[in-house]
């Protein structure tokens, strides 16, 4: 099918980014795609994936290649903080749905996949690169690149994460990411054969959990509320382990590990989240995925909304009109959607660090993933 634009930039290589040159490509659209990371890679830490992502993830193309290099499956198991099971949560889809309920993923390999995608495609990509200047005018977007170079670009997508320079060029005065009030600790580990669903373990100071990444291994987080503070990486194993004081089973087995010689990387991070008013688009420029609606990882649903974005916008491109039209029907489609993962994942924040009771948390939880396993 026709449609009006013949050729865009995308801003930034992430999972959106990456999304949106693989749906864009698909329809002809010529695509050029720049990162400023000259490395273009992923750091180490793990993703949970819901039912929802798993089905965006097969409607771009790539389900087969997740469900061969991750973990696919059913469920949520709520522990104690002893690790004694208290209740499973289903994590349900259509009866039609192609895919399952459930997933996890380290974000090299989700990277990974995405990136052979995008180069099959045929995308121009420029890497150690950003944007210096947008000027628009009624027919595209002249763009002044960091290392002095130009480009005419149709429409131009801002895929450049929660510090997205793309939103501080069209939106100077939008709202600035804002600590939640929770950091978040994450570490690669062996699956115990015990850990057959993601696992949370609720009711103790912190809220942690397990997400299997593979047949043979997961990857751990713990949410805990403080300050915001700096730690020196030398002092993650002792820190985390502290932080596990208390907690039985497996997670005490866990904590007495980390003095080994062969701790595991830790990750560790701020959880930061903002709310941008709508419209996400100026003109026709528009902003995606965490440079739109950056969430924190309580609903696991950040970087599906970013895929289900560059799927929508494939479908609209090919609806046809121009690019308020198209932008315009973009919006209708995802404000309530991503706003509704935004919102429930930071209550859930606050129920955590009020340390609220276990079935207060877990009803959210199935609230939003009730509603976001409807069709885009």
């Amino acid at each position: 099918m026709q449609h009006t634009v013949q050729k865009v930039l995308i801003v930034g290589a992430g999972t959106a980014g990456m999304a949106a040159a693989i749906t864009l490509r698909r329809i002809g659209v010529e695509v050029d795609l720049i990162d400023s990371n000259p490395q273009w890679g992923a750091l180490g830490a793990g993703l949970t994936i819901t039912g929802p992502t798993l089905r965006a993830l097969h409607q771009l193309g790539v389900y087969p290649d997740m469900a061969d290099e991750a973990y696919v499956g059913e469920g949520i198991q709520v522990c104690n903080p002893q690790g004694e099971p208290l209740r499973r949560l289903e994590t349900p889809m259509p009866t039609d749905s192609p895919t399952l309920g459930s997933g996890g993923i380290m974000r090299p390999t989700l990277h990974g996949i995405l990136a052979r995608h995008v180069r099959a495609g045929g995308c121009d990509i420029r890497l150690g690169l950003s944007v210096e200047v947008l000027e628009q005018d009624d027919h595209g977007v002249d763009v002044t690149f960091t290392d002095g170079s130009h480009g005419r670009y149709d429409i131009v997508l801002g895929s450049d994460g929660v510090f997205s320079r793309v939103r501080g060029l069209i939106f100077p005065q939008a709202p600035k990411p804002e600590y939640t009030g929770q950091s978040c600790w994450r570490l690669f580990l062996e699956r115990p054969a015990s850990v057959e669903r993601r696992t949370y373990f609720l009711g103790g100071p912190h809220k942690v959990g397990f997400t299997p990444v593979s047949d043979s291994h997961m990857y751990m987080f713990l949410l805990e509320r403080t300050p915001q503070v700096f730690i020196e990486p030398e002092r993650f194993h002792h820190e985390l382990a502290q932080r596990l004081e208390g907690y039985g089973g497996i997670l005490a087995e866990i904590r007495d590990s980390l003095g080994a010689k062969d701790n595991p990387a830790i990750n560790f991070r701020p959880l930061e989240a903002f709310i941008l008013p709508a419209p996400w688009y100026q003109g026709r420029v528009l902003l995606i995925g965490d440079s739109a609606h950056p969430t924190t990882p309580q609903l696991a649903s950040g970087a599906g909304m970013g895929i289900e974005d560059a799927l929508v916008l494939a479908e609209e491109l090919t609806r046809g009109g121009g690019a308020a039209d198209v932008f315009g029907r973009f919006m209708q489609r995802r404000e309530g959607r991503c706003r509704l993962v935004t919102e429930c994942s930071m209550e859930l924040g606050r129920l955590e660090q009020a340390r609220a009771p276990v079935e207060e948390q877990t009803k959210v939880v199935e609230r939003a993933l009730l509603t976001l396993s409807q069709p885009i």
